[in-house]
Order: structure tokens, then C-alpha cells, then sequence
């Protein structure tokens, strides 16, 4: 994403649109400009505003006579009054930010728009994690935060040697160049977008190792990360996890249960 020059007039009205604050007015140029190391390439800024088309020479006369006389002149503030923010071609590998942080933008590996993972969430009808199972949703980054693929790339290095099992229908796991030791292609390593999520399989035995291996990364990268677990309930709704999670000081409660009323699209172990 850029900001035409020309166009510009520095009402400052896409500063607050960019959810990583990688927008600001250059000083010098009276101009917005992006960072570009910062910018996720989300397209918020894009489709966020309002855009019109008046002539930035006479807007900008309009604000320079404004100020003249002490007062001010600036456009509404959803609006873009001179349509300066431009989306550029993306390529390898940058086109990985806007695959992660643009809500619209399907992922080519799953299809799925967004973060591009349906999550263990639909479980019900993926049974993807079976009784006995946990699965693992590990959140990295948020707005005003992001995150770097460098840092995903420390905690599935440091998971891989655990001996986890990563969701091969997840768009992370598709950019590991060997998923047995969670290695990410060196060159999105400095890439950053919005938010990834990274998928794993344990047994529940493992469960406690698992959370104290990240809770010990949490403290060394620097992102944010939120994580869930799920399991599959036996035949009478049960399931250990909860116990497993009070043990090691996590409070629990039942987020979601699925039904199991949706379509099965991947067969059961067992029926194979």
C-alpha cells in the first residue's frame, strides 16, 4: 500500500484508520506516508474511508488559507477527499502480509479467507482431533501489535522438538519448508502481518507440557499469543481437560461444544 504524492493533502484522516499505526504525516513533505516495514498490507486504510476525488491543488489552497487566517479546514473524518491511497501489486514474498491480515483475501493453501484456518473449531465435522486428543489454536499478534514470522518460526521450532503434530490444513504449516522440525521459509521470516494461527495435535497426556513450553516463549518473542485448546468429548459429553487445565492454574470453562450435527467431510481413523 502506498500514499500518491500528488494526491496528498495531509488531512491526517487515514492515520487513525491503520490498526498498526504505520501511517503518519512526513514534516517535511506535508505528506502521509507508510511505513512499510510496519504495514501488514490489511487494506484497511483502502477500504476503510470514504474516498472522493476533488483536486488536491485546490484543497490544499483552500487549507493554506485556512490557516492564514486561524482557522481550521479539514475534510470529513471517514474520508479520503482526494483518493491518494493506492493498493500496489504485491509479490513474493510480501503478498504473505495481506494473506494474513486482509479479512477479504482467501488463502491459496486452504481457501479460506482471513487467518485461512477453519480451527478446530469444526471439529464436529473435520474429527481432526479424536478422543484422547487435544488441539491447539496458537494465536500470534493483534492489532497495534502484528507479528513476525520470525517469532512464529521460534515457537514451532521450539514445539517441533516436543514432538507435536502440526495441522497440515493450515496456511502456517504450508509455509514450513519441514514441518518435522517447524521450520519456516527463511524468506518470510521478517515479513509481518496482523495475526497467524498455528495448529497442533498432542495427546492429552501432553497437555501440561505443551502450555509450560509456551508460556515460556510468550516471554521471549516479541508478539503477543493467545492460545485454546480443544477435545473431543467422549460418548456421555465428558472430557479430562478441564481437570488437566485446573492442575496447571488455567480456569477453565466450556467455550464451545459442537453438536456434531454438520456434514462429515473427513472419515473417522477408525472407519478407515
Amino acid at each position: 500500500m502506498r500514499i500518491d504524492p500528488d494526491k496528498c493533502v495531509a488531512c491526517g484522516n487515514c492515520l487513525p484508520v491503520c490498526p498498526m499505526g504505520a501511517i503518519y504525516i512526513e514534516p517535511s513533505s506535508s505528506r502521509a506516508r507508510i511505513n512499510a516495514d510496519e504495514c501488514v498490507e490489511c487494506f484497511t486504510c483502502y477500504r476503510g474511508m470514504s474516498k472522493e476525488h476533488l483536486n488536491p491543488i485546490f484543497v490544499r489552497a483552500i487549507r493554506k488559507t485556512a490557516q492564514f487566517f486561524r482557522f481550521r479546514f479539514d475534510p470529513e473524518p471517514d474520508i479520503c477527499p482526494t483518493d491518494a491511497i493506492i493498493p500496489e501489486e504485491l509479490t513474493w514474498p510480501r503478498v504473505v502480509r495481506r494473506a494474513f491480515s486482509d479479512p477479504q483475501a482467501p488463502h491459496e493453501s486452504t481457501g479460506i479467507h482471513g487467518r485461512g484456518t477453519a480451527e478446530v473449531k469444526t471439529n464436529d465435522v473435520t474429527n481432526r482431533v479424536n478422543v484422547g486428543d487435544a488441539g491447539f489454536v496458537i494465536e500470534f499478534g493483534r492489532p497495534g501489535v502484528g507479528a513476525r514470522f520470525r517469532d512464529i518460526e521460534r515457537v514451532t521450532r521450539a514445539l517441533a522438538e516436543l514432538g507435536v503434530k502440526f495441522e497440515s490444513n493450515n496456511p502456517v504449516t504450508t509455509l514450513m519448508t519441514d514441518s518435522a522440525r517447524g521450520v519456516i521459509r527463511p524468506e518470510i521470516l521478517n515479513e509481518k502481518v496482523l495475526s497467524a494461527i498455528v495448529e497442533i495435535k498432542t495427546r492429552l497426556a501432553e497437555v501440561p507440557w505443551i502450555l509450560k513450553k509456551i508460556k515460556e516463549l510468550s516471554r521471549e518473542v516479541d508478539t503477543v499469543i493467545s492460545l485454546g485448546v480443544s477435545t473431543r468429548c467422549d460418548g456421555g459429553g465428558e472430557e479430562t481437560l478441564r481437570e488437566i487445565l485446573e492442575r496447571e492454574g488455567y480456569p477453565t470453562y466450556r467455550g464451545k461444544t459442537n453438536l456434531g450435527l454438520g456434514r462429515v467431510t473427513i472419515q473417522s481413523q477408525n472407519a478407515e
